[in-house]
């Protein structure tokens, strides 16, 4: 019970994260696995990209049916990372388990209030006044930084993206967080199935309840964020990972 308890409690905030922002399961589930489960990082880092999968891959469906997803130039984007994601993986199973996961908490926070204090407004219209030509470019050379940063620290990636997405590639947020799953969704499964291939199978019971949880949680949130208002979702967006970001350094100050 105390297993499925944790598990569940973990899924809530990586389910948020994930329908809200894009954000990886990694970020809440790995440091939540390790302190009260005393699951190896490898290990947890690995479910919680296993988590990843399906949440993402719902919570793309959800923003894609709302027509709040650019598949092709997400696609150029995807490919470099799932590349650059393999690389990271194997560099991770290198080093100590404190050296990963500690970037992914606090660029959560530092999203979060960025999205409070100052949101992301842009329109499609105006993100699709930028060259395809440029933004292929572009999005090549952020998708070898974000791929090998999940891998490394089991991020998925998500908060990278969602920052390159509307601060670089200039997308609207909306669809900035429905491209990010979307990548994320594929990232997350090469990220696992490395971690799995690499390190072995992990705890079965605690696999299973992230996944269903961390599902159930994501379905809500891009249900919500569908929709809500540009202002109302950077709000809430904001809101989720500043609280997320304070939560997970609670936790790992408890390691």
């Amino acid at each position: 019970m105390y297993k499925f308890i944790i598990c569940f409690i973990a899924g809530i905030g990586a389910g948020l994260g994930t329908g809200f922002a894009g954000m990886s399961a990694a970020a809440v589930i790995s440091p939540m696995l390790i302190t009260f489960l005393g699951l190896p990082a490898y290990e947890a880092v690995g479910i919680a990209l296993a988590s990843d999968v399906l949440a993402s891959a719902i919570s793309a469906y959800t923003y894609g049916k709302n027509k709040n997803l650019d598949i092709r130039n997400g696609l150029v984007m995807m490919a470099t990372v799932l590349v650059c994601t393999l690389f990271g993986s194997f560099v991770a199973s290198k080093v100590p388990n404190t050296t990963m996961g500690n970037f992914s908490v606090f660029m959560t926070l530092l999203l979060g209030i960025k999205f409070i204090v100052k949101p992301v407004m842009t329109t499609k219209e105006s993100m699709n006044q930028v060259s395809g030509k440029k933004r292929i470019l572009q999005s090549v050379i952020c998708g070898i930084m974000v791929g090998f940063i999940c891998g490394f620290i089991g991020a998925g990636g998500g908060m990278m993206m969602l920052l390159i997405l509307t601060s670089v590639l200039g997308y609207e947020l909306k669809t900035a967080v429905g491209t990010s799953v979307f990548i994320m969704a594929f990232t997350a499964f090469t990220g696992a199935a490395s971690h799995f291939a690499i390190g072995g199978a992990p705890d079965l019971w605690c696999l299973l309840f992230c996944v269903a949880s961390t599902l159930l949680w994501a379905r809500i949130a891009a249900k919500f964020a569908n929709k809500a208002t540009p202002a109302t979702l950077n709000r809430a967006t904001g809101v989720v990972l500043a609280v997320l970001g304070i939560a997970i350094l609670g936790v790992n100050y408890l390691r």
